[in-house]
């Protein structure tokens, strides 16, 4: 039987429960797009995948195939089983919020990702206190030798994907990021649809 895929609309989230050995596909459809990823322990929303426990734990600041992604606790939550993507991926950027908006010029309301994380969760009945630094899937944010840092446009092709496997039940999040004032999705600045599949 085919997986369902669900839709992660443009500028909006989406989460699902994922039980302990599940995979999720998540798939950059336009090949535009980054995707904002959380993880929560489904027994304990205290506890979720952790960029500054990661990046230690990897020793780099970009996650591979293969590469256990970890909590808070130190715990492996997620495993990157494969990426068909060239594989740049982001985790040292917070997740975007009406501040990052407002000091970027934008006037008024603008969809953000820190928004789209909780009204995601609250869609499936519940909460987190915390707004924890997102694995930036697919965003292009390199260092540079003066250690400066850049929004570049993805790197990613249509219908790349990153499987993902759950070693924990876990609530997975994912925000299709509204950033359209700098090209991080695409040279146009227009943020697009992505999807995913549990199974």
């Amino acid at each position: 039987m085919a997986q369902e895929l669900i839709r992660i609309p443009a500028r909006k989230g989406k989460a699902a429960r994922v039980a302990r050995g599940q995979t999720v596909r998540l798939i950059n459809t336009h090949g535009t797009q980054v995707i904002d990823t959380w993880a929560f322990n489904a027994a304990d929303m205290r506890e979720y995948m952790s960029m500054e426990h990661l990046r230690p734990t990897l020793g780099r600041v970009n996650p591979r195939a293969g590469d256990a992604l970890v909590t808070n606790r130190r715990r492996p939550i997620l495993t990157m089983v494969a990426d068909t993507s060239p594989g740049v991926h982001d985790t040292l950027v917070a997740a975007c919020d009406r501040y990052r908006y407002e000091l970027l010029g934008a006037k008024g309301h603008h969809d953000n990702c820190t928004d789209n994380l909780h009204a995601a969760l609250a869609e499936l009945g519940l909460r987190s206190d915390e707004t924890p630094a997102p694995l930036n899937m697919w965003m292009n944010i390199p260092v540079g030798a003066d250690w400066t840092i850049d929004f570049l446009p993805t790197v990613a092709r249509p219908g790349d994907h990153v499987l993902l496997r759950a070693e924990m039940d876990a609530i997975v999040v994912f925000s299709s990021c509204p950033q359209d004032m700098l090209p991080i999705n695409g040279e146009d600045c227009t943020p697009v649809e992505a999807h995913f599949t549990v199974g």
